[in-house]
């Protein structure tokens, strides 16, 4: 009964899509009412919202972006029923070439032979799509509709087509869900990782190298902090760390299987006449150091971690600060192992999982990517390799959904999606079960039996990108993160310049014992110092002055602006360190 009561509401996700969808439409009928003369390309329901693509003679600013709300608004109130109807190819064609609309022509000749060929008609505005839509454009409040953006859009992605234009809507059933949103929306522009990487100091993008990142002295401290810690979680799960070149010839990818599946996104040269090209992914030199020597089946399962460089060439368009480059560091691990250990070794790395994002206060959803319909192995393989990672998930009492077709081309896998602070998901962590590559490395183990036998591997990372969980980290704590992963832990401000040698003690002392510290000795009111290390989310403020000096104590401040009085240095000390090694979220 509650799933009936909920299918016409936001909390299922099919209504909530089919509502979005309408949405575009509302947009697109509305543009064409106010330009005519726009030409209509696609206009789907995408995970937050919809976007309709447009060829326009003119680039739409905000002031047009709030007359098409306004218009939006009204053909809602005309409650104008959504009427489906189908049409021979020829007829349709003909329809869409009498309105003017090519995209759509382009569309309805690219449909396969036996296609079933469908329009939705509301008002005098027809549009080729397959559905569904509700009812009629009174279900969609008009005041709960937002266009959130107009960006640019290649015509079916493809850089050397037309430049469309690309509105982007969110919308809600209710007013105070729009305001909620957008409440959300303008405090995930506060905690933007390119700003604050900026205020911060941890990073920098430069048009001299799109997509390739520079590491700013407090971002290389966050930065090596995260992989110490990710070094430790692994030793402690029996991983060996192996380090593989960046570039390796042609034939290596050719037999993994990345230059027929993979090359258009693989950078290439020529040494020496021989094709080769740096490496998108670290598993071909993993299979070449586990080949390059026997192995027992007491070894297994053997597990060994990388955190290797990589580059992936991706669009210019698609660029977004840390979330999306063109050069990163890939925590990855292989674990090589027997068809018998196959689960267990999926639990363990679940678990692993488990430890690594509690630490960061962040929870996931699991996602089952399916065989692709570009793949390498036959169907009952994939099967097989699909029924054990279900078998193991479900063991362990956790839920997934099926991502039909979305598998790696060696594989199926798990994605894990994590939530952050403001309840946005972000694929960070993977599992991928393959049973290919082994096979085309030749890879073996001696038996208990003595005979030799094709291990099972799994492909995993649990940050995925160690730039992109960085980038996903500093939204997550708006820059304010953990003392134990801070840049900088402690700031010494000095109310007058009589307690700069005192500061500077403190410092070098706790420098001694291993704190992150830095000192504040300008001759400025110590109000102004306080702010601007709350600013850069410095977790502790040592403030000093005479008496402190006369007392040997230091006046202790958190950056959410507690006071928490005066204390010993040691006292002080001892309550960093406790915070540190429990990696206290705060």
């Amino acid at each position: 009964m509650a799933e009936e009561n909920n299918q016409y509401t936001f909390e299922n996700p099919e209504y909530r899509k089919t509502y979005w969808h309408t949405c575009s439409h509302i947009l697109a009928q509305a543009v064409k009412r106010l330009w005519p003369e726009v030409k209509l390309a696609i206009g789907p329901a995408i995970d937050e919202g919809f976007y309709y693509d447009m060829d326009s003679p003119f680039p739409f600013t905000p002031e047009m972006l709030e007359q098409i709300e306004g218009e939006m608004r009204k053909i809602c109130k005309e409650k104008l029923k959504l009427e489906r109807f189908e049409l021979p190819r020829a007829e349709a064609r003909k329809l869409m070439e009498e309105k003017g609309e090519p995209y759509k022509v382009e569309l309805i000749d690219d449909l396969p032979e036996d296609a079933v060929i469908s329009f939705y008609k509301q008002g005098e505005f027809t549009d080729l799509c397959a559905g569904p839509h509700v009812d009629s454009t009174g279900r969609v409040k008009g005041n709960a509709i937002k266009l959130t953006a107009c960006n640019a859009a290649y015509w079916r992605g493809d850089s050397n087509r037309q430049t469309l234009q690309r509105i982007y809507g969110i919308a809600f059933p209710k007013k105070e869900e729009l305001d909620e949103y957008m409440a959300r929306i303008e405090e995930a522009k506060k905690r933007d990782h390119r700003k604050l990487g900026k205020e911060l100091g941890l990073f920098m993008l430069r048009d001299e190298g799109p997509g390739f990142p520079f590491f700013l002295p407090k971002g290389m401290v966050l930065k090596n902090t995260l992989l110490d810690y990710w070094r430790q979680v692994h030793k402690k799960y029996g991983y060996v760390e192996i380090s593989t070149p960046i570039m390796l010839n042609r034939q290596l990818w050719e037999r993994s299987g990345h230059w027929d599946h993979y090359k258009n996104n693989m950078y290439t040269t020529v040494i020496d006449d021989v094709d080769f090209a740096v490496k998108p992914m670290n598993c071909p030199g993993g299979m070449l150091v586990y080949a390059s020597e026997p192995h027992s089946y007491k070894e297994l399962p053997l597990r060994v971690g990388e955190i290797g460089l990589v580059h992936r060439h991706e669009l210019s368009g698609a660029l977004h600060g840390l979330f999306r480059v063109r050069c990163f560091n890939q925590d990855d691990a292989h674990v090589f192992m027997t068809r018998e250990q196959m689960q267990d070794v999926i639990q363990e790395t679940v678990r692993l999982f488990d430890e690594v994002y509690s630490t960061f206060g962040l929870s996931y959803t699991i996602e089952l990517s399916t065989m692709p319909e570009d793949h390498i192995g036959t169907v009952d393989e994939w099967e097989r390799n699909q029924d054990i990672l279900k078998a193991a998930i479900t063991d362990m009492g956790k839920d997934f959904v099926i991502n039909e077709g979305d598998g790696a081309f060696y594989g199926p896998k798990l994605d894990f999606h994590l939530a952050d602070s403001l309840g946005r998901t972000w694929q960070c962590g993977t599992i991928q079960l393959d049973s290919q590559l082994p096979e085309r490395f030749e890879l073996e183990y001696v038996g208990e039996d003595g005979q030799k036998h094709r291990p099972v591997m799994i492909h995993r990372v649990v940050l995925g990108s160690i730039e992109r969980f960085i980038g996903v980290i500093t939204e997550h704590f708006a820059g304010a993160f953990p003392a134990w992963l801070s840049p900088v832990q402690v700031k010494v401000l000095t109310i007058t310049d009589r307690a700069d040698d005192y500061a500077a003690e403190l410092a070098a002392k706790l420098d001694a014992l291993g704190f992150r510290v830095e000192t504040d000795t300008r001759n400025e009111k110590i109000g102004k110092k306080i702010r601007e290390a709350q600013l850069q989310k410095t977790p502790y403020m040592l403030v000093v002055g005479d008496r402190d000096i006369e007392n040997q104590t230091v006046s202790v401040r958190h950056r959410t602006g507690e006071d928490l009085g005066a204390m010993s240095l040691d006292a002080f000390a001892g309550l960093l360190k406790e915070e540190v090694d429990s990696k206290t979220i705060k």
